[in-house]
């Protein structure tokens, strides 16, 4: 990161007065780029705890001022972009099927698969992963390797304010069909949300394993086993149920992960 020095501070000065834009242009479309290519990273893991690189987000963020509209057809499509789609994916060893989008910006790693979804830019997708059917990855999110997030999953994107927490989903997840992760969430390695899970910035997640209720805000600790449940609150005119996560179990920590979630899938009678 220490290479990229200038380019932060051109990049800095930029966000911070866009009359400086024009100098920084160069810096900016050359941080894109090495997101494209996954040499650089929105957040990653450091000594344990996931640090966000805000300078990057705010790269993204002014590349939107210094790239052009362009107007490209894709066969019988036609569409109308500042941000083009990714390129040279045989030699990144990504498939992608028709219908699938991985747009310019995003990294996705060699091995992993990209069924009819979106990946957007700045997000970044590990190998052995599957984004499936309709599932979206949205702007800087991260997600880890041999991860599978099944149809329909909405992964949301952070843009703003930079330094704000992406979703970050990490290696070994399962996230179950039509699952919601927004507001900057961390789900940690090797935990299986049960389909229809929502977990957004404010959403309690809690874990009845034990004899009393433990409640986690913004992170799904590892290896839990999470269904979408409900809670009785008080409001002045009567008492209603609202939404929350329920972690009813935690993986086992086997060596063969696949035998381990399908454990956890009958164990605990998750949806996916």
């Amino acid at each position: 990161m220490n290479d990229w020095k200038q380019h932060e501070e051109l990049v800095t000065a930029a966000f911070a007065d866009r009359a400086r834009l024009p100098a920084a242009r160069e810096a900016v479309l050359a941080v894109v780029e090495a997101l494209d290519k996954g040499a650089l990273r929105v957040a990653e893991k450091r000594g344990g705890e996931w640090q966000v690189n805000a300078w990057i987000m705010q790269a993204i963020n002014l590349y939107f001022g210094v790239a052009g509209m362009e107007t490209k057809e894709y066969g019988p499509f036609e569409t109308r972009d500042k941000v083009p789609l990714k390129h040279g994916l045989e030699e990144a060893g990504v498939r992608l099927v028709p219908g699938g989008i991985v747009r310019y910006g995003s990294y996705v790693a060699p091995g992993a698969v990209v069924l009819p979804g979106f990946v957007n830019i700045g997000a970044r997708v590990g190998t052995g992963t599957m984004v499936d059917t309709w599932a979206t990855v949205g702007s800087c999110a991260q997600v880890g390797e041999n991860c599978h997030l099944a149809g329909g999953v909405g992964i949301g994107g952070v843009l703003e304010p930079p330094g704000a927490r992406p979703n970050i989903i990490e290696d070994g997840c399962f996230i179950g069909s039509r699952c919601i992760i927004v507001e900057g969430t961390l789900v940690e390695e090797d935990c299986v949300l049960g389909a229809n899970t929502v977990i957004t910035g404010s959403t309690p997640i809690i874990d009845v394993t034990g004899k009393e209720p433990v409640i986690y805000k913004k992170r799904v600790p590892a290896r839990s086993v999470v269904i979408p449940g409900t809670r009785a609150k008080e409001y002045p005119a009567g008492t209603y149920q609202i939404p929350c996560a329920l972690i009813v179990g935690r993986r086992s920590a086997s060596t063969d992960k696949k035998v381990s979630l399908n454990d956890a899938l009958r164990e605990f009678e998750v949806q996916v």
